[in-house]
Formats: C-alpha cells, sequence, structure tokens
C-alpha cells in the first residue's frame, strides 16, 4: 500500500494555467477544473512559486468545491530570495492564505538538490515542517527533486520523514545521463519511497517529438496523440501516486481524461513502441556528453559546460528553441556558471573528458545559438 492508493493516475499541473492579458484567464481554468472534477480526478498541484496559481486555485476549486473531494500539494521554495528563516516560513503561511485550503494534502520541499538542499537544512524546515503536520495543516511530507542519484539517496538516507519524492520521468528522460529518470525512480523505490511524477510530457516537447519518433506512435496508434504515449507510460510505473500534466487548454484537458479516466497500464506491445521510440531518439546524433563533470572541475572560468550541452541536444531534438533557450539559462545561470561565450580556449577540459568532446568546439555552437 502507498500513499494516493485511492488518486486516480492523472493530477493538474497548475504551473502553466491559460492566460488573459498578462494574467491568470480564470473562466477557462474554471472550465479545466471542472471537467477534471466531473472525471473523478482529485490530485491539484500549484507551488509557492508559481505566480497566481494559488490564488487561482483557491477561486476555482477551493471555494467551489467541498475540503475532502479534492487533493492540493504546494510547495516551499527557500531558496529563491530567503535571507532569513522567518522569510522562508513566510512562504507556508502566505501558501495557506492565497490558496484557502486550511491545509495541505500533500506540501513538498521544493526543488532540492546541489546548493538548494543546504538552504533547507540550514533554516530547519524539516522540523518545521514535522510540527505543521503535526498540527493536522500538512498531510503528508514530500520533496521535489532534479538531481543525482547519489544526492537523493543521501537525503533519503538523512531524511525517512519524507513520504513520497516528485521526480521527472519520461520515456525520452528514462536513460538520459542529464536527468536520469530510471536511475532516481528506482533510488526512491529502494527507499520505499512512492513517487509523484511531474514533467512526463517534459515540458509538452514530447506532445510533438522529432518526426522518426511521431511516426513509431503514429503507426501503433493513428488516434492516439504523442502525449498520451508520455503520459500512459509515466502512469504504467509501480509505486505511482499521479501523474502530473501542466495543462493549459481545454482541449489538452479533453485529452488525458478520455485516455487516462480508465486507465490500466500499458500492454506488452504498446512498452514495445515505446522503446522503439526511444530507440529512434538514441539515433539523433547529440553531443555525447554523460553530466560526469570532470571538466567542470578543472574549467577556470566556471563555464556551464554540461548545461550548455544539455541545452543544445534538447534544442537538436526538439527544434524548440524558446524551451532550450529556458533551460540554458536555467541549468547554466541558474545554476551560478558563467557562460559559453567566457570560454578561453584553454583545452583544460578536453584532456580530463572521458568521451573525448571537442568542447571548445561545441561551447562555441552553443555560444552562437544562445548567446
Amino acid at each position: 500500500m502507498y500513499l494516493g492508493e485511492e488518486i486516480k493516475k492523472l493530477g493538474f499541473g497548475l504551473m502553466r494555467l491559460p492566460q488573459k492579458d498578462g494574467v491568470i484567464d480564470l473562466e477557462e481554468t474554471q472550465k479545466m477544473v471542472d471537467l477534471f472534477m466531473e472525471n473523478g480526478f482529485t490530485y491539484f498541484d500549484t507551488a509557492w512559486a508559481y505566480t497566481g496559481s494559488e490564488e487561482a486555485i483557491r477561486k476555482t476549486l477551493v471555494e467551489r468545491y467541498p475540503r475532502d473531494s479534492f487533493t492540493l500539494a504546494t510547495k516551499n521554495a527557500a531558496w529563491i530570495n530567503c535571507k532569513t528563516r522567518e522569510e522562508a516560513l513566510a512562504q507556508f503561511d502566505l501558501s495557506l492564505e492565497k490558496s484557502g485550503a486550511g491545509y495541505f494534502d500533500f506540501y513538498l520541499l521544493h526543488n532540492l538538490g546541489a546548493h538548494r538542499t543546504k538552504v533547507f537544512e540550514d533554516f530547519d524546515l524539516w522540523n518545521y515542517f514535522l510540527k505543521k503536520k503535526e498540527e493536522g495543516l500538512i498531510k503528508h511530507l514530500g520533496f521535489s527533486f532534479h538531481s543525482t542519484p547519489e544526492e537523493l539517496d543521501e537525503i533519503l538516507t538523512k531524511h525517512p520523514e519524507a513520504e513520497f519524492v516528485q521526480l521527472q520521468i519520461n520515456y525520452a528522460d528514462w536513460e538520459n545521463p542529464a536527468i536520469q529518470s530510471r536511475a532516481n525512480y528506482e533510488m526512491a523505490r529502494s527507499h520505499g519511497k512512492p513517487v509523484v511524477i511531474m514533467e512526463p510530457v517534459k515540458g509538452g516537447l514530447l506532445a510533438n517529438p522529432p518526426e522518426s519518433v511521431a511516426k513509431i506512435l503514429k503507426e501503433a496508434e493513428p488516434d492516439s496523440s504523442c502525449a498520451s504515449w508520455a503520459i500512459r507510460f509515466a502512469a504504467s510505473l509501480e509505486g505511482v501516486i499521479t501523474v502530473l500534466s501542466g495543462m493549459t487548454y481545454v482541449p489538452q484537458m479533453e485529452d488525458n481524461l478520455a485516455y487516462m479516466k480508465d486507465f490500466t497500464g500499458l500492454t506488452d506491445a504498446q512498452q514495445e513502441v515505446i522503446r522503439k521510440a526511444q530507440d529512434a531518439l538514441d539515433r539523433i546524433p547529440l553531443i555525447p556528453c554523460t553530466t560526469c563533470n570532470y571538466c567542470a572541475k578543472v574549467c577556470p572560468k566556471n563555464i556551464g559546460i554540461s548545461g550548455s550541452f544539455t541545452a543544445m541536444n534538447i534544442y537538436t531534438l526538439y527544434g524548440n528553441k524558446q524551451f532550450a533557450q529556458r533551460q540554458f539559462g536555467w541549468l547554466v545561470g541558474g545554476h551560478g556558471k558563467d557562460v559559453p561565450g567566457a570560454c578561453i580556449k584553454c583545452g583544460k577540459c578536453e584532456g580530463v573528458c572521458p568521451q573525448q568532446i571537442a568542447i571548445r568546439d561545441e561551447l562555441e555552437r552553443v555560444a552562437e545559438t544562445f548567446e
């Protein structure tokens, strides 16, 4: 038995709500909320950091449905502009106020990994939120995570009180050395933790995958959307509480509900289709970076080499420059690294790269693309 046993395997991610004149479109959001609830789905995922999302869900869900008829998750991002413990704690109170929820069914420490993990430790937030759980303001405490399985093991070993983990899992990233979806999933399960899945469609990229992949999926099921394959793959994994889909439009909601309403898992034949799609992705020529980061240890300019290559590979695979540009900003500047254009071409990185990548040439290509 695991958390959320009665929760249907599709969750409504509230990070990409529809916009109108620069603000969240409450009328369109309400339509999606009603469709979701009418079809028996109950899990809603928001966060303090999702501008306007907690207020929107108060108006479209909390104030319109009995509190025990839905499940609400939100998150604390103590690493965003919090200089004191009090500022970090205030996020919890503000989330309660904005959402009007009274309590949170699932409360997450947002995006643990790297330097962000230490902030929650320094502010002693684990113990604080455990007290909130004792007070009944939190039903289940966990965290979301974008980092290595080794670090995930470290966190779960230190904090067995974490009841669940939210991970980025999709068929494209299953064996991706930069994301390590499979390894992180298996690590969470080895600790006996159930998983909430985020980014099953990889930020929407798998709704329009490379042509070679789309051809495989469409030949197998002409009437099924490419996005449906991605969500069904994630929902077929064991120990999954729910799979979050960041829906923006009513047609997306209708599509997701149609194939997830009575979903029981992919068949062996469908799993084989996914394997063929993964093989097709593997045949697309990419920078063969495994994110070992040996290069980072010797780079005198602190350049975000592996992050740059991950963003470039995303652009090569999906052709979505806007999405790849955002990833570049997060994986390089967002991690305190310098941009490829700062490279002085000393070559130290190439001397330690196990994959023998022509790093200087590739960084020049990334700089031309994103800077």
